[in-house]
C-alpha cells in the first residue's frame, strides 16, 4: 500500500498556536520536534482498514502482512476480499491462511455489518462525526476504541481525537509532564481537555516525546498508580492496632 503525507483538514499553524498557548510544556515539545504531518493509507475504505487491523491483532507487522497477503490471495482477484467474498470464503482456507478462530469470526462479523450499512463507505464515514464513527465501528466483533481511533486519525486525519488507552501517548505524557508513572485513562481524558479541539495534534506529540526519550526513558514510567479499596485499607490499619496476644 502507498502512504502519502495527510493534508489535515484543519489549519495545522492554529492548531499547533492554541496548543502552545494552553500548554507550556507542549509548545517547548512543539517548538524542539519535528513539525506535525499525518501518513494515511491511500483509497481504503473503512472495511479494508479495520479487515488488515484485526489481522495486525497480537502479532508481529511481519506475521501479519504474511498472513494478510494469504487472505487476499484467496479473494477472486488477488486484492482484498470483497465483504460477500469474505462471508463464503469457508473457515479451514481461513485458518490455513494463518488467521485465528476469533479473527475469523472478527472478519465476518465486519463483513456481514459491512453489508448491512453499518459500517460505512469511506465517503459516508467522511460526513459522520468521531463519536457516530466509534459507536458503529466498535459494534464489530473484535473491534475496540483504540482501532477506531487509529483510523479517524490516521485514515480520516481528524483533528480532536486523544486516544487514552495508548500506551506511546500515556508514556509520551510522563515523559513531558515529568511524571514517575503513567496517566489512568480517565486523568489523560481530563488533562486533554485543554487540548481541545486538538487532541490528535496533541497526541502525535506524545509520540514524538516518546521517540525523542527513547527505550531506556520509556521503560523506566511504571504503571498508573492502582489505589487499594479504601475499605480494605481501613481493615489492614485496624489489625495492625490489634494488641497482639502473648503466648504462654
Amino acid at each position: 500500500m502507498t502512504e502519502t503525507p495527510a493534508v489535515p483538514a484543519f489549519d495545522l499553524d492554529k492548531a499547533t498556536k492554541h496548543l502552545a498557548e494552553r500548554d507550556e510544556h507542549l509548545k517547548r515539545l512543539i517548538e524542539e520536534t519535528v513539525p506535525f504531518q499525518l501518513k494515511i493509507e491511500a483509497a481504503q475504505s473503512p472495511y479494508e482498514t479495520l479487515l488488515e487491523a484485526v489481522t495486525h491483532q497480537s502479532i508481529s507487522g511481519k506475521a501479519a502482512a504474511t498472513i494478510f497477503a494469504r487472505v487476499k490471495a484467496l479473494s477472486s482477484n488477488g486484492g482484498i476480499p470483497t465483504p460477500r467474498e469474505m462471508l463464503k470464503l469457508r473457515k479451514p482456507a481461513l485458518r490455513k491462511a494463518g488467521l485465528s478462530g476469533a479473527k475469523i469470526l472478527a472478519m465476518k462479523d465486519l463483513a456481514q455489518k459491512t453489508i448491512n450499512g453499518v459500517v460505512p463507505t469511506l465517503e459516508q464515514a467522511q460526513r459522520l462525526s468521531d463519536e457516530e464513527l466509534v459507536k458503529r465501528l466498535v459494534s464489530v466483533r473484535g473491534i475496540g476504541a483504540w482501532t477506531v481511533e487509529m483510523f479517524l486519525i490516521f485514515r480520516l486525519g481528524r483533528p480532536d481525537v486523544l486516544p487514552i488507552h495508548d500506551l506511546g501517548v500515556k508514556k509520551g505524557w510522563s515523559i513531558t509532564y515529568g511524571k514517575k508513572h503513567m496517566p489512568k485513562p480517565k486523568e489523560l481524558l481530563a488533562f486533554g481537555e485543554r487540548w481541545r479541539p486538538y487532541r490528535t495534534v496533541a497526541s502525535w506529540y506524545m509520540w514524538r516525546a516518546c521517540q525523542r526519550a527513547g527505550n531506556a526513558a520509556m521503560r523506566k514510567i511504571r504503571p498508573a498508580r492502582v489505589r487499594k479499596p479504601r475499605q480494605h485499607a481501613e481493615r489492614g490499619r485496624a489489625a495492625s492496632k490489634r494488641p497482639r496476644r502473648k503466648h504462654l
